[in-house]
């Protein structure tokens, strides 16, 4: 049985791709051009009276960063986002900064989002290649659907590409350590060059890039020849690349994180930042495939998915979401307890200038999902899963961007014009591109050897 795209959906993909269009050139044309105009907007938006832990005086932002230096022994003031200025020009300097900053905010929203919709796709490319070198019983009736969202890996990955192409082209400036002014003058950033680099950033995400979308490809392809094939082979096959690229996935997340997120903030890391990120994309990308199962088993397809394989989605998206949390809180007890300057500045910028995304963020990644689907009737629920699920990917939405905006715009971030832009435009490419795929061949795998024990599974 073959799923057809609905005009509704796709009009309303088109629909949503426009006006986030829209909302972004309008955010990237509303950014400042100069200094002066830069300092007119900051004079504005404290006028306002802001809430929410960001509206206060412009040079905040700097002061963590300061006290930091000073505690490291450093002669010279270094602002937040790793540009150092003798004393004397603090003004000025800072205004510039400033300036960075709010131009960052369109690159940034954009930024956001692309990964944000890019990371789901990618997750589900994890869950996939387990249920393939698990040979896990329960799950084929659902490949076709995981197939279809990771085909979004291609054109997601291409867009994230080329904003860290334009990226090292200073079309921007959210990677500090691209600037050569900035490195010339932090005795740290030198310190990593070898790594940090235009030129090795590149071919690593290249290389990561790859790794994925032929993984992706070929796995697709084995899956399908799988169902014409008069034996086993391909399925064996696809077992075994499943299983060595776990290991090549592993090593690639954590490398990409590195580079993609923490190297935003480059004075700071953390050693399970891979994994937060991982474990942020994994409870994404399953929480898709929960929703997407459930709508189309609402168009009267899959017919053969029971409540139990959703009661699993369901278990997945509640266990992924209490590791996200351990992870979450593992790292920040041990920076907040330890104190070190350099490594808790990092949390406190967050804490006071982002209160409402930061606790927001924890909220809803940890406790509404903890509340909600405890209960072992509840996963059964399509509509409560389905409600679950928004409220957990609009949660891990503000984990990215809690970890993005900080260190791109400072204390100068709103959830305004081209944060919803972002929002709207990937997601409509998403759900388009992805709904596009799942009408290519039929929903359900026909020479699996597992696809009997799916169909019978019941938990």
């Amino acid at each position: 049985m073959r799923y057809t795209f609905s005009n509704r959906l796709k009009i309303g993909s088109f629909i949503l791709m426009g006006v986030g269009f829209l909302c972004l050139v309008l955010g990237f044309l509303n950014a400042p051009s100069t200094v002066e105009e830069a300092k007119e907007m900051v004079a504005a938006a404290h006028g306002d009276g802001h809430g929410d832990g960001h509206g206060e005086e412009a040079s905040h932002g700097t002061e963590h960063e300061a006290d930091y230096m000073a505690a490291s022994g450093h002669a010279s003031k270094v602002d937040s986002h790793g540009e150092s200025h003798e004393a004397g020009g603090h003004d000025s300097a800072h205004d510039e900064h400033v300036f960075h900053q709010l131009q960052n905010r369109p690159w940034s929203a954009l930024y956001v989002a692309a990964f944000f919709f890019f990371m789901i796709s990618l997750g589900v490319l994890a869950f996939y290649a387990i249920q393939r070198a698990a040979q896990a019983g329960w799950s084929p009736l659902l490949f076709r659907v995981m197939e279809g969202i990771t085909s979004y890996i291609v054109p997601g990955g291409i867009i994230v590409f080329v904003i860290l192409l334009l990226s090292t082209l200073h079309m921007n400036h959210m990677f500090t350590w691209m600037d050569a002014s900035v490195v010339e003058h932090d005795k740290l950033l030198q310190g990593k060059k070898g790594y940090l680099n235009p030129t090795f950033f590149l071919i690593r995400a290249a290389i990561f890039l790859g790794g994925w979308i032929a993984y992706r490809q070929y796995s697709r392809k084995l899956s399908l020849a799988q169902d014409k094939a008069d034996d086993n082979k391909n399925f064996k096959l696809n077992f075994r690349i499943s299983a060595g690229f776990l290991v090549f996935y592993l090593i690639s997340e954590s490398m990409m994180s590195w580079d993609w997120i923490m190297s935003l903030d480059p004075h700071w890391f953390s050693t399970l930042f891979g994994w937060y990120v991982f474990a942020s994309m994994f409870v994404s990308g399953i929480t898709v495939i929960a929703l997407v199962t459930i709508y189309l088993k609402s168009k009267g397809l899959l017919p053969e998915v029971n409540n139990s394989h959703i009661h699993d989605l369901a278990k997945f998206m509640f266990g992924i979401s209490i590791f996200w949390t351990y992870l979450w809180f593992s790292q920040f007890m041990l920076i907040w307890y330890a104190n070190i300057p350099e490594e808790v500045t990092y949390f406190v910028t967050r804490i006071e200038d982002y209160k409402l995304p930061f606790f927001g963020m924890l909220a809803m990644n940890f406790i509404f999902p903890l509340l909600v689907l405890m209960n072992s009737d509840y996963k059964r629920v399509n509509w409560f899963v389905v409600m679950a699920g928004i409220v957990i990917l609009f949660g891990h939405y503000m984990d990215i961007f809690n970890m993005v905006m900080p260190a791109t715009v400072g204390e100068n971030w709103h959830l305004g014009v081209p944060e919803i832009g972002g929002i709207l435009f990937f997601a409509g490419l998403f759900i388009y591109w992805v709904f596009n795929a799942l009408t290519k061949e039929d929903l359900t795998p026909k020479r699996n050897p597992f696809i009997e024990e799916s169909r019978h599974f019941h938990y």
